[in-house]
């Protein structure tokens, strides 16, 4: 089995565990007054995992198509070759989930505007953009936008400044 389907199904074995919480044991705490809602918390992560079995099912069971010799020697048809894995930038790949979990470390200690502008600069010279008078004023205009409409518009509290200024 290729790569892409076996990645498929570890997707579609993840995306139904995340569907059984969602379906089975995220609504066991709910109030009795919320029961009556139409949408529960947990609506969107049961659509989350329907979509995701669904597309990883389409990844799945996708014929397979045969290339000519000629376009499988390049790997012109943009899939993965395992034999050839060394010339594939994985440093830069595994720097960003390294990142994306020092995003959600850091998350209490710097507060949201200060890790997500972090994460953002970071992540963005992780891939290649160096000009910081862009990366800077870009990354904490949209650290700053996330956090007014998740706070203000969505009324979700999100605890912007650091743990030690609160």
């Amino acid at each position: 089995m290729a790569l892409d389907r076996w990645i498929a199904l570890a997707f579609i074995a993840l995306c139904c565990v995340y569907g059984y919480a969602a379906f089975f044991t995220m609504d066991d705490s709910l109030p009795p007054i919320l029961r009556r809602n139409p949408i529960w918390p947990s609506t969107f992560p049961k659509m989350l995992a329907v979509a995701g079995i669904i597309v990883g099912m389409m990844v799945l069971f996708a014929p397979k198509t045969v290339k000519p010799a000629a376009a499988t020697a390049d790997k012109a048809d943009g899939t993965m070759d395992i034999t050839r894995l060394r010339e594939y930038q994985l440093i830069p790949a595994l720097a960003l989930v390294v990142l994306m979990l020092g995003y959600a470390m850091a998350l209490r200690p710097l507060g949201f505007l200060g890790s997500t502008t972090l994460f953002l600069m970071l992540g963005a010279m992780i891939l290649g953009e160096r000009k910081l008078y862009i990366l800077i004023p870009v990354s904490a205009l949209s650290a700053w936008s996330i956090w007014y409409l998740v706070q203000e518009v969505l009324g979700i509290f999100l605890r912007p400044w650091p743990a030690f200024m609160a």
